[in-house]
């Protein structure tokens, strides 16, 4: 186990082999094991060789009357965890609310309730709402270990769920977490199902239906494995990790807010199921309409428009691979009362010019100015989507919201709203006119003489990534050229930001193999067939 650089700062304890367990002294672990609970036992603890234990068992600790469930791990370092300790990973100390040095009992674990119904969904078995309740209640109170996880989240891949089940699946996780209540009607938000580089439309989006009076509390991700997300660009902004109360006041008096969703515990199997999804490159049509339609609906809305995007390096690469899951999220979205509104978009390419924190706040803030620099694909994608929201409300007729829109972005109307949510959740007083991009750069240049007609959305996420984004926000990718545009042997087509010669050297190494970049001739240009 390689040791953490602040694990050398646990009190050192004296083996004691015959110590009972409730004498047992809590130690927090600095590692990080994302959502999932660890505890960490010395070989030589006498706890450890009485009960039998074995690394990767699963174990149960209390504490006050409080218990968890973690895998176990059992190291030799007492400079980690000395004999008499019980270590927990920052996660399990989190959830079991307990302090530095608290005495804990720890026992072999119980199979979780639901371990009957995971393996008669690993068995082929169709499952009843009430399995699936039971699921993702263990799930949510991290009853399973990764290994389980990971057995549920490929039973339930692909087409291993029938249309019912998924809305089981959906409504057992939005049960599991908190439903947030506006009391007002409609609710609306907007969604994209992601894959698109710098697709910063919800930025554009909130500010334009809220100054139209509509209620739009538009709670985030971070990014995963894309160069941001979007409560990582809002937050070169302004603050995006509030309190609860202070989300509902922003709400109420603007209309509108750009936050990230992990405060307000909105479906909360939904991030640990991810935890599994992502490292797996899973991404099934079933779970990624309960995760989409679970933290929607919990987060109160009445109202969503949902971007599907299509494209040679999309998630969804076909027109009818694009309808056979909008028939699914409709399916669903009316059981759950919600009202949907599926919109498929042009995904051959990202959307705007900057890819990485930084550089798509700029684009964002350039077109709420209007300015002459902005990136038109994102202001046109963004106009088109807004309409569609702001078209649900009782007194707008169908095909008058795009007017409406770009009217209230026109005029100003969007950026005066967006500064007001800005000032609202903590301005960062970010330059947009002259951003801080990572000072170590290098660009890539097209090799001959012709069109872009391709351009390849995961090499370019990938180096954005590998350039530093979305933890460095000045790292990044610059979109010169795009598709359709004519180059000459020696254009830039794009340029690389990083912070660190690292990252420099990781995205050089990448680009060298795979630019991202096709140049070809204008009959090359992929077609694809689009709402708009």
């Amino acid at each position: 186990m390689t040791q953490h650089p602040d694990a050398v700062l646990a009190p050192s304890v004296a083996p004691n082999h015959h110590e009972p367990a409730s004498r047992l002294a809590l130690h927090r672990v600095l590692i990080d094991t994302y959502h999932e609970n660890v505890a960490y036992l010395h070989r030589d603890c006498a706890v450890y060789r009485a009960e039998g234990f074995k690394a990767l068992s699963k174990v149960e600790i209390r504490v006050n009357g409080r218990s968890i469930l973690a895998s176990l791990n059992v190291v030799d370092d007492e400079t980690i965890v000395a004999c008499g300790q019980l270590g927990l990973s920052k996660a399990a100390f989190v959830q079991l609310g307990a302090k530095e040095q608290q005495t804990a009992t720890v026992s072999q674990a119980e199979p979780p309730e639901s371990i009957g119904a995971l393996h008669r969904k690993l068995g082929g078995e169709r499952l009843a709402l009430d399995d699936f309740r039971a699921i993702v209640n263990d799930v949510t109170e991290h009853h399973y270990s990764k290994i389980e996880l990971t057995a549920f989240v490929v039973a339930t891949n692909r087409d291993e769920l029938d249309r019912e089940e998924v809305y089981f699946l959906t409504q057992a996780m939005i049960e599991a977490g908190r439903k947030l209540d506006w009391h007002e009607h409609p609710v609306v938000d907007k969604h994209c199902i992601g894959g698109i580089p710098g697709n910063r439309t919800s930025m554009l989006i909130v500010p334009i239906v809220a100054a139209h009076g509509m209620l739009c509390p538009k709670t985030s991700s971070r990014a995963i494995t894309s160069p941001a997300g979007t409560a990582d660009t809002m937050e070169v902004l302004a603050s995006v990790e509030l309190p609860f109360r202070q989300l509902q006041e922003i709400v109420h008096t603007h209309r509108g807010c750009l936050a990230w969703g992990g405060t307000a515990n909105l479906s909360p199997a939904d991030d640990v199921l991810i935890s599994v999804e992502r490292p797996l490159s899973l991404d099934s049509p079933g779970q990624m309409v309960a995760s989409i339609l679970s933290k929607k609906i919990a987060a109160g809305s009445t109202h969503l428009v949902l971007d599907i995007p299509i494209g040679p390096s999309a998630k969804v690469r076909s027109m009818p691979e694009a309808q056979r899951l909008r028939r699914l999220f409709e399916y669903v979205a009316k059981r759950l009362d919600l009202s949907l509104d599926v919109v498929i978009t042009d995904g051959r390419q990202p959307i705007g010019f900057g890819i990485g924190p930084n550089l798509e706040a700029r684009d964002v803030m350039r077109v709420l100015e209007n300015d002459p620099r902005a990136p038109m694909d994102l202001r046109q994608k963004a106009l088109r989507l807004a309409g569609r929201l702001i078209e649900s409300s009782p007194d707008v007729r169908g095909g008058d919201g795009f007017a409406i829109a770009r009217d209230i972005l026109d005029s100003g109307r969007a950026l005066t709203r967006m500064n007001a949510i800005i000032q609202a959740q903590g301005s960062h007083h970010f330059d947009h006119n002259q951003p801080q991009l990572g000072t170590l750069t290098f660009e890539v240049r097209a090799e001959s003489d012709g069109v872009v007609t391709g351009i390849d959305n995961m090499v370019i996420a990938r180096l954005a990534r590998l350039a530093g984004a979305p933890k460095v926000h000045g790292a990044g990718v610059d979109l010169l050229r795009k598709l359709g545009d004519p180059v000459a042997a020696g254009d830039v087509l794009y340029r690389v930001h990083a912070e660190f010669q690292t990252d420099l050297g990781f995205a050089q190494q990448l680009s060298s193999k795979a630019s991202g970049y096709t140049i070809g001739v204008v009959a090359d240009l992929p077609h694809v067939f689009v709402e708009f």
